[in-house]
């Protein structure tokens, strides 16, 4: 019964892996744009954590998660003489990472927990969690650091069960796996602090084991650092830079995340903001059960996980999808309710949370950014401008070079009157009544949602307003968050203002010459 309900929650990640929902900028401008700008030249946006003086992002695990299918699509595609449209490698990349959450990550608790009988329990709840259905599914440095945790862990759990051998291969792959986490986010040894001391009784058994886990990791860590020097070097590069001006992320990265100025830009949080609000919602219904667990449950993933958690509520900038790595540990972990009728309220109680934020999370918020960006770049009309507001920062590397002559305008949540002052800065004056001409200009789009009501006045064409919208485009499944304001328009009215005119559309933006009566005869 239980692999059947596994299979079918296949089916269900894979239809949130093939819709377009946008989590959060950094699944692409930490990732897709930055190896896409270079494999395709593609004009991209890179942010300053790549173009800063100290870079603090490595570009060494972007090559190895998304540089060789980048690399094989070019090569494919160039065979047949076509060039490769970045909606091909949006959707190769959401496939890469569906197929790494399948068999990687099911794979890892299949051996860490060693149970049949609690396997049958903990493949499923991590099959249908919404965070498996959605983040792992999507181009994050975090869902690829779940994959890298998982499998240390298991590689531990190998080293330390083999008795006889000394595990020089396992030991090897943890010391290049371990260099690799660390260069994709710094906090990967969070997981494996704890952990890792179970190692120490066999390296003191098997000496040759702990020299060939520390070879293996210097030579990935050289590796890493030649390709962060190569990437960030400006002009030719010499290979003799790597041991005069060598580029070490992980350690950029530090320091500046060890400075509190810098991590109050990007927002502090109490130090409960992990454990009593980001956990709960990442688990749901499963955060309860870690009360009643008994100390018999207590494993080295479940301790790998609330180390973890735990490590990290210590640096005050705290984000729920940092926590990625612990949810299926944590899940593995958990014991369900004994009680029959507890665990059926349960069960129906898990479904409903996964399922309500499943189709949030995977396809409606922000889920129109992408299919707005990917219809710009197919649209035949000449298009200079593109203004987005009230949005996510649209990733410019789906454009498929149009952005070579379209300049993306990110207003992000910028007040009304100063996003109209912006706009009306790119159209051509009205030098008499009749509409402005455009010739060799192109048109101006305004992307924004469609509950955005500020716009509406803007919408009708016999208005009186300077400047007119028409509808080109528009999205249905695409939910703004961002814009709740229940303290000006209420529960209710914002409610069904967000949710009721759910949608990103495409306007075209005209300066309306008429605006202004004419004068008295």
């Amino acid at each position: 019964m239980w692999r059947r309900v596994y299979f079918l929650l296949i089916l269900v990640r894979i239809y949130f892996a093939l819709s377009p929902s946008y989590l959060h900028p950094d699944e692409n401008f930490q990732g897709p744009e930055v190896i896409a700008g270079r494999v395709f030249d593609y004009p991209v946006h890179e942010t300053w954590e790549f173009t800063s003086g100290h870079p603090i992002r490595s570009a060494f695990p972007l090559w190895l998660a998304y540089g060789w299918p980048m690399y094989i699509l070019r090569w494919l595609w160039e065979g047949f003489g076509y060039d490769v449209s970045p909606s091909v490698v949006y959707w190769t990349l959401r496939v890469l990472m569906l197929t790494l959450s399948v068999v990687m990550e099911d794979w890892a608790i299949h051996e860490l927990v060693e149970s049949p009988r609690a396997r049958r329990v903990a493949v499923p709840l991590v099959a249908s969690s919404y965070v498996t259905w959605t983040f792992q599914t999507h181009t994050f440095s975090n869902s690829l650091e779940t994959l890298l945790v998982c499998w240390s862990l298991v590689l531990i759990q190998r080293i330390v069960g083999d008795k006889k051998r000394s595990g020089i291969l396992a030991s090897s792959m943890l010391g290049a796996m371990v260099v690799v986490g660390v260069f994709n986010r710094i906090t990967f040894p969070a997981f494996l602090l704890l952990p890792s001391l179970l190692l120490l009784p066999h390296f003191k058994r098997k000496p040759l084991s702990l020299v060939f886990l520390t070879l293996a990791a210097l030579f990935t860590a050289f590796v890493a650092i030649c390709v962060d020097t190569t990437s960030y070097t400006t002009g030719e590069f010499h290979f003799s830079s790597v041991f005069s001006h060598p580029v070490i992320t992980p350690l950029n990265n530090f320091l500046y995340n060890s400075d509190s100025t810098n991590l109050a830009q990007h927002g502090i949080h109490p130090l409960y903001q992990h454990f009593l609000v980001n956990l709960p919602q990442l688990l749901g219904p499963a955060f309860p059960l870690l009360f009643f667990l008994r100390r018999s449950h207590i494993r080295p993933i479940l301790v790998s996980a609330l180390s973890g958690v735990a490590l990290l509520s210590i640096f005050p900038h705290q984000e729920a999808r940092f926590l990625l790595p612990a949810v299926p540990l944590i899940l593995s972990s958990i014991r369900l309710p004994h009680n029959p009728q507890v665990r059926k309220f349960w069960t129906a109680t898990w479904i409903v949370f996964n399922v309500g934020l499943g189709m949030l999370m995977g396809v409606y918020h922000q889920g129109g950014i992408v299919p707005v960006q990917i219809h710009i770049a197919k649209t035949p009309e000449h298009v200079t401008h593109a203004f987005w507001w009230k949005t996510y920062s649209p990733p410019t590397w789906l454009l498929n070079g149009k952005n070579e002559e379209l300049t993306t305008v990110d207003l992000m949540g910028m007040p009304g009157p100063q996003m109209l002052d912006a706009v009306k800065a790119a159209l051509p004056t009205c030098r008499t009544r009749k509409p402005p001409k455009i010739e060799g200009r192109g048109a101006a789009y305004l992307v924004a949602p469609r509950s955005a009501y500020f716009l509406k006045p803007f919408q009708d064409p016999a208005g009186r307003e300077d400047i007119e919208l028409e509808e080109i485009w528009s999205y249905r499944q695409h939910l703004n968050l961002d814009d709740m304001d229940f303290g000006d328009d209420g529960v209710w009215s914002t409610l069904s203002r967000v949710i009721g005119d759910r949608g990103l559309v495409i306007w075209r933006v005209t300066r309306n010459c008429w605006a202004t009566e004419a004068p008295a005869e």
